[in-house]
């Protein structure tokens, strides 16, 4: 059974009824009555409940969701997503940034094999193109819900594993192989989730997806790895601290 929502509606108001919902359950959510993780009940029983039509309550809900409070899962239905991650643009890895936060973060490794370095990637890590460099494709997770695909390319010999690779962070087994990563180039973006990446995101096709490209540095100035990452908006911001010159 899902969590009973005390929802109070004024029908003669010109605010349309799903709105009102919408309104109210997020802030059950503000004010802590509803928790993450904490399941709503089905949209026929809500429905029943507030005596209102099922597409009313699909509207209320879908808004919610669109606004990364909610969140829809097969098999459990529709619940309270967890805290937003909130990053600070640094020189750390996600994994890094998750166990700061207290969050214990887990890893599914996807793939990790050597590929030939076309132009793009060939150029940014500084090897002819063609030249074998080491693939790893990674869904990252914070508190059991899907959080971010990883894509990183670093040179060969890099040493990694996939067991290494579920079980601890990329920067941590860089710095515990003796690289000393120094400064990176980032850039920040944002567009839509393709069919493929919606379905390793438990995301609708076409929710928003932050992204971020970064090619980090050893202190030798060598390229030591390249990473395309995208990221769900509706569980993930970056932080900028501004200061003025």
């Amino acid at each position: 059974m899902g969590t009973r929502l005390d929802i109070d509606l004024d029908r003669s108001s010109p605010v349309p009824l799903y709105f009102q919902v919408a309104e109210q359950i997020a802030e059950a959510i503000r004010r802590g009555d509803l928790t993450p993780g904490a399941r709503l009940d089905n949209e026929i029983l809500l429905a029943d409940q507030l005596g209102l039509s099922r597409p009313t309550i699909r509207q209320a809900i879908q808004y919610l969701v669109d606004k990364g409070l909610l969140v829809r899962k097969r098999g459990v239905g529709t619940q309270v997503v967890h805290g937003q991650v909130k990053r600070s643009v640094e020189l750390t890895s996600l994994y890094d940034d998750l166990r700061r936060a207290g969050q214990e973060p887990t890893t599914r490794v996807l793939s990790l094999r050597p590929v030939g370095a076309d132009e793009a990637i060939a150029g940014v890590l500084g090897v002819a193109a063609g030249t074998e460099v080491l693939h790893l494709e990674r869904v990252r997770y914070a508190g059991g819900e899907p959080l971010a695909l990883l894509h990183n390319w670093l040179p060969a010999g890099a040493g990694l594993t996939s067991e290494a690779l579920a079980a601890r962070g990329l920067y941590e087994l860089l710095r515990a192989a003796g690289v000393r990563m120094r400064v990176a180039n980032q850039r920040i973006g944002a567009r839509a989730a393709t069919p493929a990446e919606a379905r390793l995101l438990d995301e609708r096709r076409g929710a928003p997806l932050l992204t971020m490209v970064r090619t980090t540095y050893d202190d030798q100035g060598r390229a030591v790895e390249h990473g395309s990452h995208v990221y769900r908006a509706s569980h993930y911001s970056l932080e900028v601290t501004l200061i003025e010159r």
